[in-house]
């Protein structure tokens, strides 16, 4: 069941700034988002981690990499607060005993961008943003006891995976099973092949799709770091596409992340080939999200037609590249 605003009572006095506040829940997927608003106009989103998910390790390792980001470059990204104690990550209890994890961040405005709309200069600015976090990830020295997941093959793809098993997932027929088994063998040894060298694997946001950005005017801000983690490089491409990786309007936006992205951080034809194998992972990964987090607005709202959508992906992939 979804958390209530009454679940917050020992959780709203972990901060000042949220002393006469009026709160209410503005999103629910893997964790709530519930937007605080002071009678000034002053807003807060406290972010309640979903239980059993990410260990206090983890989140403090997310928070202390969008604190070094906003230390150390110009993106747009989520600020987070401190609490009372001088802790940014605190634990409360809810009426019903359970005890849960959060995180209070500054407000930001804007608007999730549409599909439909046109998204070409957008992706220039995506392409822009993602290298900006690769060159900083490439430089930065994490600190001691840094701890987030890693998203590899077998997290993604394993029947006992992270985001649940692929193969389960509503829609998917026998004959679907078989071909998407076909080339989930074809992404394994294409990635394997490919390695985990330090110039195209390390810490990526991992979910920079539409979802996750805030538009305000000429401002574009990347939010939700929550599954940031060690990963490919070019995973940032494909998670930028999620859910609309067979919209017509992918070669166009493929092209402009591109343009954009290395005209700050140069990639090989290597990498640049290899984002078909990054799509097809992330395509995957959704598939089996969808299966586990069925329950969830954006799971119910993409599931008709995803399994069929997958499979025709992943027919593309196996006899070329997915966009000619």
């Amino acid at each position: 069941m979804p958390l209530q605003v009454s679940d917050l009572e020992d959780a709203i006095p972990l901060w000042d700034e949220l002393a006469e506040t009026t709160p209410r829940l503005i999103n629910h997927s893997e964790n709530h988002t519930f937007l605080f608003s002071q009678p000034s106009g002053e807003a807060y989103c406290l972010r309640v981690h979903r239980p059993d998910y990410q260990s206090a390790a983890n989140i403090e390792s997310e928070l202390a990499w969008l604190e070094a980001l906003h230390r150390q470059t110009e993106l747009a990204i989520p600020e987070p607060i401190a609490g009372s104690n001088g802790r940014l990550l605190q634990r409360f209890s809810t009426p019903s005993g359970d005890r849960q994890y959060a995180v209070l961040f500054h407000f930001i405005a804007g608007q999730e961008p549409s599909p439909e709309s046109n998204l070409v200069e957008l992706f220039s600015v995506l392409g822009q943003y993602a290298a900006g976090l690769h060159l900083h990830t490439t430089q930065w020295q994490r600190p001691d006891g840094f701890e987030r997941q890693a998203w590899t093959a077998n997290v993604i793809l394993d029947a006992d995976g992270l985001w649940g098993d692929w193969r389960t997932a509503p829609g998917v027929s026998s004959d679907m099973r078989s071909l998407l088994g076909r080339a989930e063998r074809v992404l394994r040894e294409r990635l394997a092949d490919y390695g985990t060298g330090p110039d195209r694997y390390g810490l990526i946001h991992a979910d920079m799709r539409l979802g996750n950005l805030l538009v305000h005017g000429d401002q574009v801000s990347l939010i939700d770091f929550d599954d940031c983690g060690l990963c490919w490089f070019g995973y940032d491409f494909a998670a930028a596409i999620s859910f609309h990786e067979t919209h017509k309007a992918v070669p166009a936006l493929k092209a402009a992340w591109l343009d954009a992205y290395q005209a700050v951080r140069p990639l090989s034809k290597h990498d640049i080939t290899m984002l078909d194998s990054m799509v097809m992972l992330r395509r995957m990964a959704l598939l089996a999200w969808i299966g586990s987090h069925s329950e969830t607005n954006l799971a119910q709202t993409h599931m008709p037609g995803f399994a069929e959508g997958t499979a025709a992906l992943a027919d593309r992939y196996l006899h070329g590249p997915i966009w000619s």
